[in-house]
């Protein structure tokens, strides 16, 4: 008769004899120590009075492990295991180890295993002819063959293997030794190693190097990026990377370390090349962002390089116009916030001159919400300081016709009040009503074309109307058509101060019905103001949805710091349009644009972008006038492609592509190409940046990199492994 489940404590039988098969014995030899194992099999009998035999079905587990076989004999004298196969071991870290046959102490801690094979973390697989267990923590295998790739047959050759000689996997270090390592791709020898170490897949930080890229360009050739990662503690790691190619010598550097109320994160690179001869040239780029309290949060980043140029030979960062350095404190609240920061700026277009231009700028913002009882509505309390210094000190640049001033400083603090109430009246329409009182005080420096200083008090009203029409549907979806009007009046004067903070104006659907559409508060548009507009949204039972609005602007006085492409010159405005659309099949349109008298636009903007399984394609286009309010001497067009096509289950093909519509020329260009597998990952990159304001030198870059997945931080992708027949 079996016994499909019989528990029993193997180490217990050193120490007492066993008299039933259903007796549950808990005492090690040594009464202390291991945990006991538990034994579960189709049939088990004792022979001689000290040989406990399991055969059927074996399972054993201790531990954390779990082992299962054909059959176990367990030998009371000598304290060993003979296991015989299929055997199939894992360990709590779910690495498998399998094998034909096992001689292991009652621990399981120490043996030999025969026929061996491990797979970690189901994606490494390690195969030998043998395996030592030593001290439950060391799994020596001899005459290994390692590979992460799927091998379905007897005689298939994986894409890459390391044969070696021996490999000791250190359990609790989670590494994995080789000696006489030998790297073969499709069975051809490619490296040698005396002695290599490797994380195993279950480490998620280990020191060593990563996936190294070639890369090769006009401007520095052929070289290659070797990374190599070091875990400092638990905490902080730094990873160095040597770039070696026929023009340069550079050192990458990476450094990362989070504490407990914030991280840090700092990128770098020196380099030593032929383009500037006897130059050590470089980047400088830090981040971080820490918690100090009571809700406030210091948030501070630095970008430095040494020369207008580097960028856009190393191509390192997004910053090819403009370098900000800053530092911030801020708490944000339900009811209000707290802001306040130094900023540092620093132009790398050739046109610019940072002498004169606001490269430091102070300012701190303080705001509160309270909800009065009595009256209703939400009262705004508001404070703001500004202040920007530029370089020069020169009053005007040499040229007094043109009344350009170089070197003109201010200051600003405003005060705000702001109370706003909200009704709805007969037939749902929506009532509101908004009263502003500001107050503003100005300091120029440097400038003889404006006043020294000035102050102005500012009271403004609006009332607002809309009528929400809306239709539902039987099915679920609905229809929105609401009809929008404000009027509105801001009183005094404009002071005779110059307008350095808000050159450029947005006018969309966001702001149609504020007062005043200028950046910050050294301009305000003033005098009598109605806004009215149309909004539709339409959202389908099936899913999809899309949106229009319309709306338009008309002022009692012209205001001449409002530029042409504001769309807001004049005392009427453009028609501003703006419109989308989203399916659930992933694509998504939105346009916007500003139309003009003569039904031209004198900007626009339009994205499409396509999402699948399979694709991800977006497309951008934006024009802008001639307007030399805005320091645009000519019209500007662009039209930008990105995508990435999944042509298949390993392979991806990606593209970009940017057109200077107005100078009718590309700007950049590139495609991509990725094969990737569960055992190898391969990128070739080619990307052609042609000469523009912003990039001196064309360029065109190739770049290569081959990772071999399956260790550590090259973890292998489960979703690209085959499936064996």
């Amino acid at each position: 008769m079996k016994h499909r489940v019989l528990p029993l404590v193997l180490a217990a039988l050193l120490g007492a004899p066993l008299h039933a098969q259903t007796t549950t014995l808990s005492a090690n030899a040594d009464g202390a120590g291991t945990e006991p194992a538990l034994l579960i099999a189709d049939s088990v009998f004792v022979q001689s009075g000290s040989r406990l035999v399991a055969t059927g079905n074996v399972e054993a587990l201790q531990d954390g492990l779990r082992m299962v076989a054909h059959s176990i004999v367990f030998d009371q004298d000598s304290g060993t295991l003979t296991i015989e196969g299929p055997i199939r071991i894992t360990d709590s870290s779910g690495n498998l180890l399998l094998a034909d046959a096992a001689e292991l102490d009652q621990d399981f801690r120490n043996g030999l295993l025969r026929g061996a094979r491990m797979v970690m973390d189901d994606q490494l697989q390690l195969a030998a002819i043998d395996a030592q267990r030593v001290e439950g923590r060391y799994t020596q295998l001899n005459r290994v063959a390692v590979t992460s790739c799927q091998v379905c047959g007897a005689g298939e050759v994986p894409l890459w293997q390391i044969r070696a000689d021996r490999v000791i996997h250190d359990e609790d270090e989670k590494q994995l030794w080789f000696e006489g390592a030998q790297l073969r791709v499709l069975d051809v020898p490619v490296f040698w190693w005396p002695q290599l170490r490797l994380p195993d897949p279950t480490l998620k930080r280990a020191r060593g190097f990563l996936t190294p890229t070639f890369r090769s360009t006009t401007l520095l050739g052929t070289g290659i990026r070797l990374p190599y990662f070091i875990p400092i503690g638990d905490h902080q790691d730094i990873t160095l990377t040597p770039y070696l190619a026929s023009e340069t010598r550079t050192l990458e550097v990476i450094y990362r370390r989070a504490f407990v109320d914030g991280a840090i994160e700092v990128n770098g690179a020196v380099s030593q090349d032929t383009l500037l001869e006897d130059k050590t040239r470089g980047y400088l780029f830090a981040e971080g962002q820490f918690g100090l309290g009571g809700g406030f949060e210091l948030a501070f980043e630095l970008q430095s390089v040494s020369d207008d140029s580097y960028f856009n030979a190393y191509d390192y960062g997004d910053s090819d116009e403009q370098l900000t350095s800053e530092i911030r404190v801020s708490r944000y609240r339900r009811d209000g916030y707290i802001d306040t920061g130094l900023t540092y700026y620093e132009s790398l277009l050739a046109a610019e001159d940072d002498d004169k231009e606001p490269s430091v700028i102070v300012d701190s913002a303080w705001q509160k919400r309270i909800f009065p009882g009595r009256i209703g509505g939400q009262l705004t309390l508001g404070l703001e300081s500004h202040g920007h210094y530029r370089r020069s000190h020169d009053d005007t640049d040499g040229n007094d016709d043109d009344s350009i001033v170089d070197g003109r400083d201010m200051t600003r603090l405003s005060a705000e009040a702001h109370w706003e109430r909200r009704w709805t009246l007969l037939a749902g329409v929506r009532a509101g009503i908004d009263t502003y009182l500001w107050a503003d005080r100005y300091n120029v420096y440097d400038d003889a074309t404006s006043d020294s200083a000035a102050s102005v008090l500012t009271p403004a009203a609006s009332v607002e109307l809309r009528w929400p029409l809306v239709r539902r549907a039987a099915l679920g979806g609905r229809t929105l058509l609401e009809p929008v009007v404000m009027s509105g009046w801001v009183g005094a004067e404009r002071p005779n101060i110059p307008n350095d903070e808000s050159t450029r104006v947005e006018f969309d659907e966001a702001n149609l019905l504020s007062l005043s559409r200028f950046a910050a508060a050294d301009r305000r548009e003033r005098g009598r103001t109605t806004a009215a507009g149309l909004r539709w949204l339409h959202e389908a039972p099936a899913g999809w949805a899309t949106r229009m609005t319309f709306g338009r602007v008309w002022r009692q006085d012209d205001d001449s710091d409002l530029s042409l492409s504001s769309g807001l010159n004049g005392t009427t405005s453009d028609w501003l349009i703006s419109g989308g659309f989203l399916n659930p099949q992933g694509l998504s349109i939105s346009i916007r644009g500003l139309l003009d008298q003569g039904s031209t636009f004198d900007k626009a903007e339009a994205r499409a972008a396509w999402y699948n399984d399979r694709t991800d394609i977006s497309a951008t286009y934006l024009m802008l006038v001639e307007d030399p309010d805005e320091d645009r001497d000519e019209s500007q067009a662009e039209l930008t492609l990105d995508g990435a096509y999944r042509v298949s289950r390993h392979w991806t093909t990606s593209a970009e592509w940017r057109y200077d519509l107005a100078d009718r020329r590309v700007d950049r260009s590139g495609v991509g190409l990725q094969y990737r597998n569960e055992c190898v990952q391969v990128d070739l990159t080619i990307l052609r940046e042609f000469a523009s304001s912003t990039n001196l030198e064309p360029s065109t870059d190739f770049g290569l990199s081959v990772a071999l997945t399956g260790f550590g931080t090259a973890g292998s992708d489960k979703e690209y492994r085959r499936t064996c027949n």
